[in-house]
């Protein structure tokens, strides 16, 4: 690992943040969801152990509040065994370099989401004219721009295994980005969904500072392609998970997370879908 890492030239701090900002919550013995100013990261693993997975990497210069909720939840000196990125995303790889630099460990990605991650092509554009609320109208602030982490970052092997988590299961879901994954645990049916969808209207500034439960689509200002994501939220149902945890939002379980999740399958072009925008066909 001796290739020079970097963020994108637009790389900077964004202040927004919710209520729920540096609080976590214990979702089972070995899930930990952790709220980044206004994006959620995992601990996979149990308390005090060493063996554990960190899911995402949060905002930009979140590092020092990341490593004081693994060093809370697993001890002094805890390192994880890896990071697992559902998609490359300023809020969800924010912190990554930071990561990787101070617990040299791997980290893995889709195929679809490497050129991304490893400075090959930009995102497209946030699209401010997307039919929503204030946070739709701030996008183009958010960073676009791929970040370089090559000799860093490893495929997700083609057979849906994630070799440092046993028992769950990577599952394509794209739509959001081309390589967006979701993670899953048949076992218990546990789902960490990503921004595959939210359990928040991600687009409207109140909804986010609040974080008002309300199952949506993902983020409508940098979803590009909608019959995809469509596709892979219909996959994702089909899978009946009893708890999920996203990308934006509280986490969800039960007959709640049940029906929002079919809800959401029935209706999508009206609940997620968004009237108008660059990206609407």
């Amino acid at each position: 690992m001796n290739e020079e890492m970097s963020y994108g030239d637009d790389y900077h701090f964004l202040p927004v943040t919710s209520i729920k900002s540096g609080l976590g919550q214990e979702i089972l013995p070995d899930l930990f969801c952790q709220t980044i100013q206004i994006v959620n990261i995992c601990f996979v693993g149990q308390p005090g152990e060493k063996d554990w997975v960190l899911i995402d990497a949060g905002m930009p210069h979140s590092a020092d509040d990341i490593f004081s909720a693994a060093e809370k939840r697993f001890g002094s000196n805890c390192k994880p065994s890896g990071i697992v990125l559902t998609h490359g995303h300023f809020d969800h790889v924010g912190s990554i370099i930071e990561l990787i630099r101070h617990w040299n460990i791997p980290v893995y990605a889709h195929p679809l989401e490497l050129p991304y991650l490893t400075g090959q092509r930009n995102y497209p554009t946030p699209d401010a004219t997307v039919e929503g609320g204030l946070v739709a109208k701030l996008s183009p602030l958010f960073p676009n721009d791929a970040i370089q982490l090559s000799g860093h970052v490893t495929e997700l092997p083609s057979d849906g295994s994630i070799p440092i988590m046993a028992g769950w299961r990577w599952i394509h879901t794209p739509g959001h980005t081309p390589g967006h994954v979701s993670l899953f645990r048949e076992s218990d049916r546990t789902l960490l969904a990503g921004d595959a969808f939210v359990t928040v209207k991600q687009e409207s500034l109140w909804s986010v500072i609040t974080q008002d439960l309300e199952i949506s689509g993902p983020p409508r200002y940098l979803t590009t392609d909608w019959a995809s994501a469509w596709e892979s939220v219909k996959k994702l149902e089909a899978l009946k998970p009893v708890t999920a945890v996203t990308g934006h939002g509280m986490p969800m379980s039960g007959q709640l997370l049940s029906d929002s999740l079919l809800r959401l399958v029935q209706e999508f072009d009206q609940i997620a879908i968004p009237d108008y925008g660059k990206y609407i066909q």
